[in-house]
């Protein structure tokens, strides 16, 4: 077994907060059990800086996780919007060193979404946004988004992608919380969206990053490529040249979840150890959970500490 980075701090991509007006305001849409889990997390600034420290996480980047923050009404989720990102902003400008965050923005509404992205990133200085892996069964190669895309583009900004519950979710859950399957197989269809749709390549220099080890990618990843394939382009959007491994090896992952000992070794397997990154999934993630997590990291014989720390500052440099 390697001899591991022990003091080698980690950089958490994946990590997120709650305010309790957001709550307030979802728990007022009905949404009661989100996601199917049967409790909201608690989070405080303390909480989670005490889990900084208990893990040795040097910096987190900071998020709203899935149910996002449109709960039905327009008006309502670009105010909800700007209340996280503003509170976000003001936890990152007194914890400088400790915290920063992606933006959340009220998707479907698209323009709505444009203005909050360019306000977050330009005033607040959100390192780029998170969009839910569909918004109202909108998923992120729809072409109704490329307006958004091309003012991220522009700012060179990171989308970090956050599995939520799919269209029709209780016909396929059957009653069982969706970060179980749902969330995988969510995010598996929203990345092929965006490869089958061009997005990484019509906007370069995006960096998207796509949580809990690629989800199923890269086990389905030689199935999509065979369909891919098959499948002719448009006189528009001509068929890419590159393989479905090629584009998959353009994203950043991150480690939130199960990764070990299987999912992390079958990413690295398709995509290398190039663009891993590590992920808490705090608060969603109980503190014992992300505690045990990097204990497994620990036990592997990648240096996960080392390798993702020094991909997290090549990503955010």
């Amino acid at each position: 077994m390697a001899v591991q980075s022990q003091d080698t701090a980690l950089v958490d991509v994946h990590a997120h907060f709650l305010t309790d007006r957001y709550v307030a305001a979802a728990q007022g849409a009905g949404i009661t059990e989100p996601d199917g889990m049967s409790v909201w997390p608690a989070w405080s600034v303390d909480a989670h800086l005490q889990l900084m420290e208990e893990n040795r996480i040097a910096k987190a980047i900071l998020s709203i996780s899935s149910p996002g923050v449109h709960f039905g009404d327009d008006g309502a989720a670009a105010e909800l919007a700007r209340h996280v990102n503003e509170f976000a902003a003001d936890v990152s400008a007194e914890h400088r060193d400790r915290f920063a965050f992606f933006a959340s923005v009220p998707l479907p509404c698209v323009d709505a979404a444009v203005d909050e992205a360019a306000y977050a990133i330009d005033t607040l200085g959100a390192l780029g946004v998170v969009l839910m892996s569909n918004s109202a069964a909108v998923y992120l190669g729809d072409p109704m988004l490329d307006p958004l895309w091309e003012a991220l583009d522009r700012r060179r900004a990171i989308v970090f992608e956050h599995p939520t519950s799919p269209p029709n979710v209780a016909a396929v859950a059957l009653g069982r919380p969706r970060p179980m399957l749902e969330f995988m197989f969510e995010t598996t269809r929203t990345v092929t969206d965006l490869i089958f749709a061009g997005v990484p390549e019509r906007f370069p220099n995006i960096r998207f990053v796509i949580p809990h080890c690629g989800a199923t990618l890269s086990v389905v990843v030689d199935r999509i490529e065979l369909f891919r394939s098959l499948l002719p382009g448009s006189h528009d959007r001509p068929q890419s040249t590159l393989t479905t491994r090629q584009q998959l090896r353009r994203f950043w992952y991150d480690l939130a979840g199960t990764p070990f000992p299987a999912p992390a070794k079958a990413l690295a397997d398709v995509v290398g150890t190039d663009q891993v990154l590590y992920g808490s999934d705090f608060c969603w993630t109980p503190a014992m959970g992300a505690f045990h997590q990097v204990t497994l990291m620990e036990q592997e014989p990648t240096d996960w500490r080392a390798l993702t720390t020094a991909n997290a500052n090549r990503l955010l440099a």
